[in-house]
């Protein structure tokens, strides 16, 4: 329900703006001492590879030794990055624009956030700008925007750790306003990019033909080959144009399916068998989500109407698809939060659950080591004392780690019935 005229104080978004003055700023020096500082061991070295496999004009998908480039040893022993072909593009550019003239891991480690940060800080004026056309009070506005200039799991997952789930976020949130404003085309478009990006934003395509098709047959058939030539584009057409070698890709095709951990409900297989790869057939256990969409799929047969609507059928299926994966690593829930924001703004979600949905997860990172392993660019003679004192705790923490995935589950499917539900239950906003 829009906030009645008499709730909007007067004066008050101008006081916000003069406040943003000094807000705006110190979220941006946050995170660029927490985008220069730290970066995960793992991910980030195969961002800085892959920015130079790119920017020098090679394949990204064939994994090299570039302990003689960056003369550094984690280097060595590197895998390829499992990302489509748009953020290795980003990341060759990087490369050419930052590090060929100033060879510094450093300010390399910073560049690569660059796009990151930008995504949250548009993220956070994004939704302030849903909420105002919404007609939501300035108040509730305000707290919306700093929830996501200054959630710590945002900050940690993107400017420290450095993923990049907040770009896929800021695509997909804008292809939704376009479609309920009535432009599909340019719609389809970003939901492709967003998903060629990542391919965690893929349940709202269902969302989105499920709002069109209760308009037209013909906008839904259009926006279909729309996001399929866009998806081809983005995904397909880059190995041809920089002539990259598909025979990596063919021959590991299902490696994100072969694998059981993460903040998922296989989080304890590793505890059990000291491993997080699936035995042979196993992985086709990791295709469970599909059955689980199709199911969820019922929840939308009365149709999509409206942006909260298509916000909050897009969090139920986002969140069955997390639920039900095999694997399912803390950044990827970076997604959900500014859609969850809004509609917790809008009253129709408890804060609870907000809250539930990305501290969980934040702490689920302690267990997993990941603070730890987030020291790899400036501090890497801290980094492997920690790992190795936790891994003289490995049983401990690996079980608390497990057990913080119940509380996840709860609050995930208690969302998914909430927003997959056509009962308008609204909660007390965010005051």
């Amino acid at each position: 329900m829009p906030v009645s005229p008499h709730n909007q104080i007067p004066g008050k978004d101008n006081l916000f703006v003069s406040q943003d003055r000094l807000l705006l700023p110190l979220s941006i020096i946050l995170q660029s001492v927490l985008g220069i500082l730290f970066g995960h061991v793992y991910d980030q070295r195969i961002y800085m590879a892959t920015g130079y496999l790119v920017g020098t004009g090679q394949n990204p998908y064939i994994p090299q030794d570039l302990t003689a480039v960056f003369h550094n040893p984690f280097f060595q022993g590197m895998t390829s990055i499992g990302y489509p072909p748009p953020w290795p593009l980003v990341l060759g550019l990087i490369y050419r624009v930052f590090y060929v003239p100033a060879p510094n891991l450093l300010v390399y480690n910073l560049a690569i956030k660059i796009p990151v940060i930008a995504a949250n800080i548009c993220l956070a004026y994004l939704v302030s700008a849903i909420l105002k056309d919404m007609q939501v009070e300035p108040l509730t506005r305000r707290k919306a925007w700093l929830f996501i200039m200054f959630n710590p799991l945002l900050l940690y997952t993107t400017a420290a750790w450095g993923q990049f789930d907040s770009i896929v976020a800021m695509l997909a949130l804008i292809s939704l306003v376009l479609l309920d404003s009535g432009k599909p085309g340019l719609s389809a478009v970003l939901l492709a990019l967003s998903i060629s990006f990542k391919p965690t934003a893929l349940p709202i395509i269902l969302v989105a033909m499920a709002f069109l098709i209760g308009k037209s047959l013909s906008q839904a058939f259009r926006y279909a080959i729309i996001l399929i030539v866009s998806l081809l584009g983005f995904i397909i057409a880059p190995f041809y144009i920089f002539g990259w070698d598909l025979t990596p890709i063919q021959a590991h095709w299902n490696a994100h399916f072969t694998v059981g951990g993460g903040i998922s409900l296989l989080s304890f297989y590793e505890l059990l068998k000291g491993s997080y790869t699936l035995p042979g057939s196993w992985w086709l256990v990791s295709l469970i989500w599909i059955p689980a969409l199709a199911l969820a799929l019922f929840g939308l047969r009365h149709g999509v109407d409206g942006l909260r609507n298509l916000l909050s059928k897009s969090v139920a299926l986002v969140l069955v698809m997390f639920l039900t994966r095999t694997w399912l690593s803390e950044p990827n829930i970076v997604l959900l939060l500014p859609f969850l924001v809004v509609l917790v703004s809008l009253g129709e979600l408890n804060p609870l659950s907000l809250t539930v949905i990305w501290s969980v997860p934040l702490v689920f990172t302690v267990f997993n080591t990941s603070p730890a392993q987030l020291l790899f660019p400036s501090f890497p003679q801290a980094m492997e004392p920690i790992l190795r004192w936790s891994d003289q705790y490995r049983f401990k923490r690996l079980l608390l780690r497990s057990l913080l995935v119940i509380p996840w589950q709860i609050a995930g499917w208690y969302l998914v019935a909430v927003c997959i539900s056509n009962k308008n239950t609204t909660f007390r906003k965010i005051q």
